[in-house]
This record gives C-alpha cells, structure tokens and sequence, in this order.
C-alpha cells in the first residue's frame, strides 16, 4: 500500500504558489483512484501555519519552518524533505517542478535511495500500479514510466494539471491540524547567504509564465516592409507596448532569435529565454497569438499546451492556415498591433 506525500514549499510572503496547488490537484486525484493509498502533506518554508490552512482533504499536515527555510538553499532543502519522507513515511512523492525543487529534490532521492522523474504531465493508477507521463525529444514524444522503486519522486510540470481550490480546511478551529517536524542541521555553515532580492522592473520582464496569453513574435518583424526599409524600433514599441497594456508573456520562433548571431538587427529585449518550439520551452498559458511567423512544424510544437491559437500573417498559405491555427487574419502586424494597442489603452 502506497502512503502518498504531496511536497510544497512556500513563497516569500507566505503563501504556496500556483504550480503547488497544481501538483495538490495530481496528489488528490492519485490517492483516490490508487487503491488503499492515504495522503498527507509536507510544507517547507520560514512559517508554514498559513499555507497549511488553505489545504483541503489531507489526512495529514507536516511543516518544516525556520529562518533557514525561508529561502532556496541545496543543503536546507534537502534537509528538510528528507525529514518530512521519513516522517509520513511515503513512497510516492508529488511536488511542483519548481526551481527550488529541481535542484533540490533530485539529491533528496538520492540520499532516500529513490528515483524521481522531472517535468510530469500525467499521473494515473491502474490497480495499485502507478504510471507517470512526460515528455521527451523536444516534447514530439510522450512516455508512460512506471517504477517498483521506492521512494518515488514525481515533480509535476507547472500547467499540466487545474491548480486545486484553497479553502480553509473544514474543522472545528477553521485551521489545519499542522505537525511540525524538526530538522536538525548541527554544523552545517552556509555558504550561501541570502541578503536580498531584487526583482527586476516590471517594464523589463517579458516572460511572465502565469500571463493568460502569450504573444509570439517571428522574424518578419524585422524584415523589409512594403516601404522597403526595416522598422525594428516600430516593432519594439508595438510588441512592448503589447505586452505592458495585456499584461502577456513573450515568446519567439527560432528564426528570430537566431537572427542575432547572423549579424542582423534583432528586437534588444528578445533572447533565448523568449523561444518556444523546436530547442525552446512549450508554455501553458490560455491563449497564444503568433505574429510575423509562419507557423513551420518545429515551432509550433511548443504550442501543443494552448487551448486556443490566433496568428497574423500576410501570407494565407502559410503553415497557420493549415489548421493550426484557430483564426488566421491575413493582415499587417505592425498595423492590426498598433490598433490593438489602441484599443487597449482606451479600455485601461
């Protein structure tokens, strides 16, 4: 019988992020459908009292907390999720594939004798069987695991599953009943020491991974226009001006971002980070629209994830009106984003 933990950590004011109560929605669905499997949870952070009231059906509430726990750190990490397995005494462990958990969690599974799979988009029970799905070669080839090792660590990928409700837990304090669980980190020096953080300014962030749409931008930006000259300023402005007035993330074909280290004149905010498809990432969010790409096979792989896809090209047989796209308007992007950023503003 499989005793099933569901690992988080918190954030920095206290409150467990999205892609948690995600990787909570995997763990609920897990313990119902595995026969004889029972839940509990395992918080980690500087005070865990608040999270743990917004977690729901969990037979059991594990925290660690402390000032050493506040913040991401290998050593403390793993310290502690060591601990909190060891006390629930679980053989699967599901947890949000979070920075902090991708780099600490591996060597939690190690010190444990585990195994653990990154980037999970599926969870299923047959019998008392557990199988996991993830994604391999550039996301073209999906696979079922299924291990008899235990510990098993399953870090979901944040996206794959609806975020679980964050009501209070229903007794008769209106709290959580949370156990702490002590970590004992005798002679242990810090090399790391956290003295702050320093965001980045808002106007400068592009990638914004829990924005409802994503804007994709492709090298016809940059290419001569119908005037015959090049408007790589114009292009910044509209597609910066979008993404401030949305609020929307940014992404890029291969093509445009390749362009760089060609030795022509690129957007300045765009990098690597911003690719999807092909080498790049395969984000999550509800809508996309691709503007000045022409929607080639390799790139729009990185779009398998959203629901519902618009694109902006003045070619009508380009790869988007092959059915990859849901609405194709054969229009100027330069002219439809300028209107749009209009419309936007006068609504803001």
């Amino acid at each position: 019988m499989d005793k099933i933990l569901f690992l988080a950590h918190t954030e920095a004011d206290g409150t467990l992020p999205k892609a948690a109560y995600e990787a909570l929605t995997a763990a609920k669905n897990l313990a119902r459908d595995l026969e004889g499997a029972t839940l509990a949870a395992g918080l980690i952070g500087a005070d865990v009292a608040s999270a743990a009231d917004t977690l729901s059906g969990i037979e059991q509430v594990l925290g660690v907390s402390g000032a050493e726990f506040a913040v991401s750190r290998y050593v403390s990490d793993v310290a502690a999720a060591v601990a909190l397995v060891e006390k629930s005494a679980a053989t699967i462990v599901i947890a949000p594939a979070t920075p902090r958990f991708c780099r600490a969690l591996p060597g939690t599974a190690a010190r444990l004798d585990g195994r653990i799979e990154t980037q999970v988009t599926g969870l299923m029970a047959e019998g008392d069987a557990v199988h996991g799905e993830r994604w391999f070669y550039r996301q073209r080839i999906v696979a079922r695991l299924c291990r008899s090792q235990r510990p098993w660590f399953l870090l979901t990928s944040p996206g794959a599953f609806e975020p679980a409700p964050t009501e209070p837990v229903s007794t008769q304090s209106g709290k959580a009943s949370l156990e702490d669980v002590a970590v004992d980190l005798p002679g242990v020096k810090f090399r790391t020491q956290v003295t702050g953080i320093e965001a980045a300014a808002s106007e400068a962030q592009t990638i914004r991974p829990d924005a409802e749409t994503l804007l994709v931008a492709g090298a016809g930006w940059t290419k001569k226009q119908k005037d015959g000259a090049t408007h790589v300023n114009d292009a910044e402005s509209l597609v910066l001006g979008f993404l401030d007035l949305a609020r929307a993330s940014l992404g890029s074909s291969k093509s445009l971002v390749d362009q760089g280290s060609e030795g022509a004149e690129v957007m300045s905010f765009m990098s690597h980070l911003n690719q999807i498809g092909q080498t790049g990432s395969t984000p999550r969010h509800r809508k996309g629209l691709a503007t000045c790409c022409h929607g080639e096979e390799p790139h729009v792989v990185g779009w398998r994830f959203i629901s519902e896809r618009r694109a902006i090209n003045l070619d009508e047989t380009c790869g988007w009106a092959q059915g990859k796209a849901d609405v194709l308007y054969i229009a100027d992007a330069f002219e439809v984003m300028a209107k749009v950023n209009e419309l936007l503003a006068a609504d803001a």
